[in-house]
């Protein structure tokens, strides 16, 4: 690994670069906070701090490294440790704290610590692209570059998110970006469904009980609140909650404090909160079903999502990278569509938005054995897709109920060009060019 050694005392700084060094470390020194900052870069993997740096504090470096470099993780190192400077700087995103004089053995333990947390989350990268699973927005229409913008400038923010669209419009990956790019990625992501929970389940999942507040409850158990304590909480389909647990989700949200279901001690809550949904909150708040006040404090910097029909120029980009990823999946080759297929699916209105168009291209890359699709192909695995499609041409209209009738036709000849020709009242080579027009020159025909 790569260290940063960051101290004011020469002998410290000599004494473990040469100590790491001999244990393969490739270590870089600085005495002083300039010093650090002019040689900071994303190849250091580790840092060791010093909480005094002479007359600059090392928990500033903690909080400049965290917010530009997040992936180096910091160790805090204080001849003059104290509880409270400990505590602020793990919650400050330091992966540990030491004492001096320092216990080599004890440093090497977290350096290997270090190393194998860095080795696990490359393996959960990895992981993730084989199973297809995005952790981007793809596309590059100006709606999308537009949400990305949005993104970046609200996740360094302590602020209170709410995020609004059409299901299936990405919002959860909206809200695992942000958490991404804040100062709390090192801590956990906690998202809660809460249209998936019943209402006398949603507050014990949320706020957490205690021994015998109810039947069953042979323990206490912490709440979501709790364990998302230096993270980030995702209380997805926020509309879909009572008014009850509206009320106690407004205490949590103003006040920052908890009371589990059969406690009466209050606890302090440290979790960012997202929002989400689908729903009009602003009607709903006319109609007396959600509550205006929690809407306000939810929906301090609100992002919406526009569907998929709205940005319809990143739905090539789409078809191409669920292709590569579920091929990659199943280890299949990689499936191309020709422009006849990419025009054709990007006409459709996807009333699902993108996980339906991912459901489609799912489908294609299992069940389709051409490695080029065409549009007819895609006719063929979801029909009526075009025509199912609002706002399209004329000229589209025609050329695909021209496409289905020849693939009709073939089908009941056993694919004869031929005999196709004469039903449909054609030269056979004029059906050759029609088809090739329609994008459906790949299929494999029978002359005779």
């Amino acid at each position: 690994m790569r260290i940063l050694i960051v101290d004011d005392e020469s002998n410290i700084l000599s004494s473990l670069s040469s100590a790491l060094g001999r244990s393969g470390h490739d270590v870089i020194t600085a005495r002083s906070f300039e010093q650090a900052e002019a040689i900071l870069d994303e190849s250091i993997d580790a840092a060791l701090l010093d909480v005094w740096l002479g007359d600059r504090d090392g928990l500033e470096l903690l909080n400049l490294i965290k917010k530009k470099y997040w992936s180096i993780e910091c160790v805090m190192i204080s001849g003059h440790a104290e509880i409270e400077t400990a505590v602020i700087a793990v919650k400050s995103g330091a992966y540990d704290f030491l004492e001096k004089p320092l216990s080599l053995d004890k440093i090497e333990v977290i350096l290997a610590n270090i190393s194998r947390l860095k080795r696990l989350e490359t393996e959960r990268d990895d992981l993730r692209q084989q199973l297809g699973v995005s952790d981007r927005l793809v596309g590059r229409s100006k709606v999308l570059e537009d949400l990305k913008r949005v993104i970046s400038q609200v996740a360094p923010e302590e602020s209170r998110v709410l995020i609004t669209g059409e299901n299936g419009t990405g919002k959860e990956l909206a809200a695992r970006m942000i958490h991404e790019a804040s100062g709390r990625r090192n801590g956990p992501f906690m998202a809660v469904n809460c249209a998936a929970l019943p209402d006398d389940l949603i507050e014990s999942e949320l706020f957490g009980y205690e021994k015998g507040a109810f039947t069953g409850a042979v323990k206490s158990k912490p709440g979501r609140f709790e364990l998302a304590a230096g993270g980030t909480l995702f209380l997805d389909e926020i509309a879909e909650t009572s008014a009850k647990t509206q009320a106690k989700l407004l205490r949590a949200v103003e006040e920052g404090v908890i009371t589990r279901l059969g406690g009466t001690k209050e606890i302090k809550t440290d979790a960012r909160i997202i929002s989400a949904t689908n729903r009009d909150l602003k009607k709903m708040i006319e109609d007396g079903r959600f509550r205006e006040d929690l809407y306000y404090r939810l929906a301090v910097l609100p992002i919406e999502i526009l569907p998929l029909r709205e940005r319809r120029d990143d739905i090539p980009l789409l078809i191409q990278h669920f292709s590569d990823s579920f091929c990659g999946r199943r280890g299949r080759p990689v499936k191309n569509f020709n422009k006849s297929a990419v025009k054709l699916l990007s006409g459709y209105s996807y009333p699902g938005n993108i996980r339906e168009l991912a459901n489609y291209i799912e489908r294609i890359v299992i069940m389709s054995p051409l490695e080029i699709i065409d549009a007819s192909e895609v006719e063929n695995l979801i029909p009526g897709i075009a025509g199912s499609a609002p706002g399209g041409t004329l000229k589209a209209a025609c050329e695909q109920f021209e496409r289905e009738y020849i693939r009709k036709t073939l089908a009941m000849v056993d694919r004869s060009m031929t005999r196709a020709a004469e039903i449909l009242g054609l030269e056979r080579s004029h059906l050759y060019k029609k088809m090739k027009a329609l994008g459906m020159e790949n299929k494999s025909q029978t002359a005779d």
